[in-house]
């Protein structure tokens, strides 16, 4: 199913009131503050926020502080995400928390869709390595998110290691994960929130084939998560939340059907 972009921003809009119901993960002013991780959530077949765990090998912090990087804009862009998810497609996806989890963990074969925050301070074990890359080529589906400039190069490298056999291909608008539920227009249509390059998409494939299954996504300088976790607070303009809301809805709904 796809949606006009008019009535997708219709909805969204006055979803967007209600979709910041989670604690904040912020002071609104001052220096960020790392968020008390939760319990996850017990599984139950339903669609659940994976978030992934790494340790950075650095400092532990990611690059605007408040907690390491892959905790970055928790939980609230996680339940945002999904409170979207849950209220504009038939899919009855969990609302009630979100789950962490480390590449190396079995629990992971659980869930169909896995979202790693600042990929640049990311450098897996080699157990976690084989993790992800068992988890990719049995049907997995990762994104990444929040990161730009020379961060690319370390995802690019890292990613290198876990599926040596394949490479990242620039995606276009064509992309079947732009269409899986939203039906987007173009790609140039959401800047991001921070910094000073235009966003790109690469994907890596089965067997580097495009017409093939999308394995891994990756938005090169852009920040969707900070779209999520601040679209009820004011601080973006609504328009460009929607748009954030349909990039991640799609992924998840590409990730669920392929």
């Amino acid at each position: 199913m796809t949606w006009r972009p008019g009535v997708v921003t219709a909805c969204a809009c006055g979803l967007l009131i209600t979709a910041g119901t989670a604690i904040y993960a912020q002071e609104r002013f001052g220096r960020p503050r790392a968020p008390q991780i939760q319990a996850n959530v017990e599984y139950d077949s339903r669609p659940v926020f994976v978030r992934l765990r790494y340790d950075t090998g650095f400092s532990g912090f990611g690059r605007r502080g408040g907690g390491a990087g892959w905790l970055h804009d928790y939980p609230v862009a996680d339940l945002n995400l999904m409170q979207i998810v849950k209220a504009l497609t038939l899919t009855d996806a969990r609302v009630d928390g979100s789950n962490i989890l480390s590449l190396d963990d079995p629990e992971l074969f659980r869930y169909p869709i896995a979202y790693m925050s600042e990929p640049g301070y990311w450098g897996p074990s080699d157990a976690e390595a084989e993790g992800l890359r068992n988890y990719l080529l049995k049907g997995g589906f990762i994104i990444f998110d929040d990161f730009r400039g020379g961060d690319w190069y370390h995802l690019e490298q890292q990613m290198r290691r876990v599926l040596p056999e394949h490479h990242f291909i620039q995606l276009d608008i064509s992309s079947p994960v732009f269409h899986a539920f939203f039906d987007l227009q173009a790609l140039d249509i959401l800047p991001p929130p921070y910094g000073e390059f235009m966003p790109t998409y690469y994907g890596i494939f089965e067997d580097n084939d495009p017409r093939g299954r999308l394995m891994a996504i990756a938005n090169r300088d852009n920040d969707l998560g900070d779209y999520w976790e601040y679209s009820a607070t004011g601080l973006f303009a609504v328009d460009l939340s929607n748009e954030a809301y349909k990039f991640g809805v799609n992924y998840m709904i590409y990730g669920l059907t392929h």
